[in-house]
């Protein structure tokens, strides 16, 4: 399909009824995500003023990014809308039980920390399925937009709901928020049922075959996801998102504490909003920054990230540390919608999902393991020497690419293509 007979079949990104609908549910979901996780880490946090149980507790709730090896290949191979309507709806009914548990005056951290591995292994499967997904219903020539669009409510808009819930719980009280957040989840799984998900010619296969095969097939798929990027500048990618997100797990375990310290909840939910609040800018600026190189813009970003992130933690109004923290975020937006154009632009489509989940699982490994770092290091040196030790998350990437010309001299997304990454594939680009 040429530009031009893609701009005439598909006149804007809006007028595609499946995407419209997946946006919504993207939405709505990531609204309920953020809103639990707000009341599980605050009520965690008041429960036990233990900044190690905040930690753990968060630490469960980022499994997922832990786990995303296993998803994978499953989700290139299973029907992708009844896992989607399945995840909402196990969600709900999880969310729900909560308040009824409080209702008895049983809730308590114990309890908090054996229902937060449930919600999460439900949350499994999203982000590989994204990746997956959109391929299938949106044209090559829209990726970028799609891209950008869904970054808003998946790394952005999520957060600003992390802001309102921490004014909720405020007002409200925590147990009250998850009563609202059942009903997102029930919201989400009605819109993600009514999408048609056009099946790939590997699915079709995959879903002959017996369950042994698939399951025995299970090793070989993840050794050819591996196999496609062994030898990449993803390589070293993934290396520095993994330092970074490590930072980013501290933070989010001691962020509680912070905000605590700074005013209460309703602080610590603008702190969760000003982050959320900088990924979604960065998410809508990132389409314009397409012929930009991708090593310069991540250098640079990243640098003047680090030094928002510093002066955020150490300036004395609570006012500049909200809007600061925002703008340390903003690069990450950009970078989080340039990534999934690049990973969509250079992989074949038959192997999106596990070459996703496991670029997630080996980025996204640290980030859980940041949170449990995170809330024993702030019980001995503080909540703010921890913040501002987290800064160099962001400021090693800026380092590390200036100290690396082969990254420093990467081409821009809009240029990209599998040679330029050192992507080699017996399939070529999409699999075609």
């Amino acid at each position: 399909m040429t530009t031009a007979d893609a701009d005439v079949e598909e006149p804007s990104l809006w007028h595609n009824s499946d995407f419209r609908r997946f946006f919504a549910g993207q939405f709505v979901t990531n609204a309920g995500d953020s809103l639990y996780t707000v009341a599980v880490l605050w009520l965690v946090f008041e429960l036990s003023g233990s900044t190690v149980l905040t930690g753990i507790a968060n630490t469960l709730l980022l499994l997922p990014w832990l786990l995303q090896i296993l998803a994978g290949p499953i989700v290139d191979r299973l029907p992708l809308k009844p896992v989607l309507v399945g995840s909402q709806v196990l969600q709900g009914i999880v969310v729900l039980a909560l308040p009824l548990v409080a209702a008895t005056g049983r809730l308590s951290v114990g309890v908090l920390l054996a229902v937060v591995p449930v919600l999460t292994l439900a949350t499994l499967l999203m982000a590989p399925m994204q990746t997956a997904l959109v391929p299938r219903i949106v044209a090559d020539t829209r990726l970028s937009r799609a891209n950008s669009a869904l970054a808003t409510v998946t790394l952005g808009l999520d957060m600003v709901f992390d802001a309102l819930g921490g004014v909720f719980i405020a007002v409200f009280g925590a147990t009250t928020l998850f009563l609202f957040d059942s009903v997102t989840f029930a919201v989400a799984g009605l819109l993600f049922a009514g999408i048609a998900v056009p099946t790939s010619n590997a699915a079709d296969g995959d879903r002959e075959r017996t369950g042994e095969s698939v399951l025995g097939s299970y090793v070989a798929d993840l050794r050819a996801g591996v196999d496609v990027l062994r030898g990449t500048v993803f390589v070293e990618l993934v290396f520095m998102t993994a330092v970074a997100n490590f930072a980013t797990g501290v933070t989010l375990a001691i962020l509680p504490s912070f905000g605590d310290a700074l005013g209460g909840p309703a602080v610590y939910g603008l702190l969760l909003g000003a982050l959320g609040i900088g990924r979604l800018v960065g998410s809508l600026v990132a389409p314009y920054l397409e012929n930009v190189g991708y090593g310069r813009l991540k250098l640079v970003g990243h640098s003047l990230a680090a030094c928002c992130w510093l002066a955020a933690v150490y300036t004395p109004s609570t006012a500049l540390t909200v809007v600061l923290f925002g703008l340390a975020w903003v690069p990450a937006g950009i970078s989080g919608v340039l990534t999934s154009t690049l990973n969509q632009t250079v992989f074949p489509a038959d192997l999106l999902g596990r070459v996703s989940s496991i670029k997630g699982t080996a980025s996204g490994a640290t980030l859980p393991l940041g949170s449990l770092v995170g809330g024993i290091v702030a019980e001995m040196l503080g909540t703010t020497t921890t913040m501002g030790l987290a800064a160099f998350g962001f400021g090693f990437t800026g380092l590390y690419i200036l100290v690396r010309p082969r990254l420093r001299q990467l081409p821009s997304v809009g240029d990209a293509d599998p040679a330029a990454f050192d992507v080699t594939t017996s399939s070529g680009r999409n699999g075609e």
